[in-house]
Formats: structure tokens, C-alpha cells, sequence
């Protein structure tokens, strides 16, 4: 029981990155023509919200790989 609901909230967060990764993309473009260096700063923060999205996702499938 606490192993699928640890699952679930694993599941979440995971995508809850790919969310934070279109937001910041979103901050990059719409202020690109205003401030160029927050964009810079904000198209960071996507990239590294992608990478921790498919580490989760490893890791994730890795913990429940070795509970099987």
C-alpha cells in the first residue's frame, strides 16, 4: 500500500518537472524582446527541469524494477 501510493506521488513530481519546464519556456519566450538575460536564465531552468524530468523517470523505474 505505502509502495504504490510512494509510486504515485514518484509519478507526479515527475511530471510536475515537464510542467515547470513549459512554464519557464514560457517566461523565455514571452520576455525575450524586454529582457534578454532573464530570458537566458529562464531557458536554464527549462533545460535543467527536462533533465531532472528524465532522471526521475530513471530513477523511478529503477525503484520499481528492483521491488519487483
Amino acid at each position: 500500500l505505502i509502495f504504490k501510493a510512494m509510486l504515485k506521488a514518484l509519478k507526479f513530481f515527475q511530471y510536475a518537472y515537464i510542467i515547470f519546464a513549459v512554464m519557464f519556456a514560457w517566461d523565455a519566450i514571452s520576455n525575450w524582446s524586454i529582457d534578454r538575460s532573464r530570458s537566458y536564465i529562464s531557458l536554464l531552468f527549462a533545460a535543467l527541469a527536462v533533465f531532472m524530468f528524465f532522471f526521475r523517470k530513471r530513477f523511478r523505474k529503477k525503484f520499481e524494477d528492483r521491488q519487483k
